[in-house]
């Protein structure tokens, strides 16, 4: 095996394909900060205890397996957590219909309690099986016999069964000639720390991506996009992006990317909007319409089967990117347009129509269809994040698929899938794989569900309602119908009241939240992770789904509507205060915990540091954050502040920290790195 970096590893089996994610990678390995993480486990896996084959179906690789072994990962996960013990089949697919592994963003990584974590360098659709299967004569003179069927039913026939024997991790991998696996030491933490650093580190959203957002109604206008942005700044809702829905292309399944005549004076609307501190996200998709301005030149470079009637661009072909980036760029990067919401390219086995190119693609690159659907979202960030840092402005997207070594990429998943708790799954998990996903709110079967979800959208890294399909917004009127009709709601003043609320807590969190984004891109520790990742040794945490960091202090505890005014909360051991109240709660055990619809369950460490900040409706280029500081119990504690432009790349080099101290029997301290602050100035 060759050594990357420390406690990293790479080993080739036969010979590997040409297209791979580490062939496409744009970002170098962070060699020196993976130098400062510790290796608190050597890695168990050495290259004597792999065995591999290659077989008429492709490449099968297997691994030991430890009777208790946990495992986690795969990317993004909605409908499972601890994988040991399940078949993970890594295909991007938007609409997995059970819990396979397919995915928006299924990756070929895993972390185990073994003591390290592996990633498969491949684009093919690979199988991984943790623990699933034994080898013949494994179970050679087993004597056990079933008396009697106390349970006789389907679901105790096939129920899980943790293994009590040896067993194995068998990998899948089709097509391929041969195979590049990359192994990582450490425990939880310290693996998906170099996993996210080996891929370049953790992306840096600009502040104002972390603050509201909002996607308009699809059939609005011009006129209804000024209208909303006007009542948001009358009535205080605070909001910084306004993302456009399909409505504003003149031809949207393909795509023109020009302007529709619902529109007819973008550089003016996008100046007024400006004026009033919003961002405007579009979004798009790669399929590219007969209509669009650089559809002849993109022939050559495009693959050999079409999508809605356009030509499916083959991004590993630097001619098909230099067309959709000069595009881009003029027409509307320099415009001032914020960001993308890139669609569509998550593929589906399921939607009747023709959303999917086959896999039997040829793509002038070389290039298969497979490879390419587990690609081309990656590909799409890669092209458009290049575009704005030519332009030297930070984005923050969104994306409908992604894939390995994305950790670097400002764009956050999300689905048109709607289940309150799988998207709460979703959170917990799109941390173990370097990927951020995006609870949104569309639909909400009432108004204490629409504030239920909202509750988990702004304690997510991306804080975003997307109200495509209604003109009004949902604290108005949250029946679809009644709202396309302009009827509001009698509790209409009650909820906009409360989702307000809502959203100034979220501004309030800005400085907290962006420095936990500075620390992942220095450390490559996930600003919103599993509570495993924290505490490796607490089996309690090894199951818990349901519950997340949300930076290095904040525990958070989600509802839904469904589950009403209570839940049980599972505190690791130590002291917890309760964010809202400073009530003081001892960890190491399950509590019953009350909170009214109105109410979300966030306990913080002992010892920890918080800053607030005054709410503010929009994050603006000369805004300066009124800062407070809550303290929690008596432990010392500390917690560094990022300053910078919170705009450009500057950031990269030039950054002050802010450190906030607290010893016992002492004042808190607040010191800056370089003696000045310009974004922050602390209240007395």
């Amino acid at each position: 095996m060759q050594q990357i970096a420390k406690g990293i590893w790479k080993l080739v089996l036969g010979e590997p394909e040409e297209f791979t994610p580490e062939h496409f990678r744009q970002f170098p390995v962070r060699t020196e900060e993976i130098e400062q993480i510790p290796v608190s486990r050597e890695c168990t896996v050495s290259e004597k205890k792999i065995q591999w084959k290659k077989t008429k179906r492709g490449i099968t690789v297997t691994l030991p397996m430890e009777t208790q072994e946990d495992i986690y990962g795969f990317g993004l996960q909605l409908q499972g957590f601890n994988q040991a013990g399940r078949r993970r089949y890594i295909k991007v697919n938007s609409d997995p219909v059970a819990n396979t592994g397919e995915g928006h963003a299924p990756v070929p990584f895993y972390i185990s309690s073994a003591g390290y974590g592996l990633y498969v360098n491949t684009f093919r659709y690979t199988t991984f099986l943790m623990g699933t299967n034994s080898g013949r004569g494994q179970s050679a003179g087993m004597t056990a016999e079933n008396e009697a069927h106390e349970e006789f039913s389907e679901a105790a026939i096939y129920a899980l069964k943790r293994a009590k024997e040896e067993r194995k991790v068998i990998i899948d991998i089709p097509a391929a000639e041969g195979i590049e696996l990359y192994l990582f030491a450490g425990d939880f933490m310290e693996i998906v720390q170099r996993y996210n650093l080996f891929s370049g580190g953790g992306c840096v959203p600009p502040m104002w991506g972390l603050g509201m957002w909002y996607r308009i109604y699809g059939g609005g206008d011009e006129k209804a996009l000024k209208e909303l942005a006007e009542q948001f700044r009358k009535e205080k809702i605070p909001m910084d992006v306004l993302g456009l829905e399909p409505g504003w292309h003149s031809h949207s399944y393909s795509c023109t990317y020009k302007w529709s005549n619902l529109f007819p004076h973008p550089k003016k609307m996008i100046d007024e909007m400006t004026e009033q501190g919003y961002k405007l996200n579009l979004w798009e998709h790669v399929y590219v319409y007969p209509k669009a301005p650089f559809y002849e030149e993109l022939v050559p470079y495009s693959g050999d089967y079409e999508v809605w009637n356009g030509l499916v661009p083959d991004f590993a072909t630097k001619e098909a990117c230099q067309l959709f980036e000069n595009y881009h760029r003029d027409t509307f990067v320099k415009q001032c347009i914020a960001g993308f919401k890139l669609d569509e390219c998550d593929n589906s086995d399921y939607n009747p129509s023709n959303w999917a190119f086959p896999d039997s693609t040829e793509f002038p690159s070389g290039m298969d269809g497979e490879q390419m659907h587990m690609a081309i979202g990656t590909l799409y960030q890669n092209l458009i994040y290049g575009i704005y840092q030519q332009e030297n402005r930070r984005t923050y997207s969104q994306v409908r698929s992604s894939g390995a070594l994305a950790a670097p990429l400002p764009f956050v998943l999300y689905s048109d899938l709607y289940d309150h708790k799988q998207f709460i799954c979703g959170v917990v998990n799109a941390g173990f794989s370097g990927l951020l996903w995006c609870p949104e709110v569309r639909d909400c079967a009432n108004g204490d569900d629409l504030l239920r979800r909202l509750q988990t959208v702004v304690f997510s890294g991306h804080a975003l309602i997307n109200s495509w399909r209604i003109p009004s917004p949902p604290w108005k009127q949250t029946d679809i119908e009644k709202n396309l009709a302009g009827e509001t709601m009698d509790t209409a003043d009650y909820y906009t009241a409360e989702c307000r609320k809502l959203f100034e807590l979220r501004m309030s969190l800005l400085p907290y939240l962006y420095s936990a984004f500075v620390e992942y891109s220095h450390s490559g520790k996930p600003p919103i992770r599993a509570m495993v990742l924290d505490y490796p040794e607490d089996r309690e945490a090894r199951m818990v789904d349901d519950e997340y960091l949300f930076g290095e202090s904040m525990l958070v505890c989600p509802l839904t509507y469904e589950d009403g005014t209570a839940r049980n909360v599972y505190l690791p051991e130590g002291s917890w205060y309760d964010f809202f109240t400073d009530e003081k709660l001892e960890g190491g055990k399950r509590l019953k915990i009350q909170a009214e619809y109105d109410k979300i369950p966030v306990f913080v460490k002992e010892g920890a540091i918080i800053p607030l900040a005054k709410p503010v409706t929009h994050v603006a280029e000369d805004t300066v954050f009124e800062m407070t500081v809550k303290t929690f119990g008596e432990a010392d504690g500390s917690f560094t502040l990022y300053e910078d432009d919170f705009e450009t790349f500057a950031y990269q080099k030039d950054q002050n920290r802010i450190v906030l101290e607290k010893h016992s029997g002492e004042e808190l301290t607040v010191r800056s790195e370089n003696g000045t602050m310009k974004k922050y100035r602390f209240c007395e």
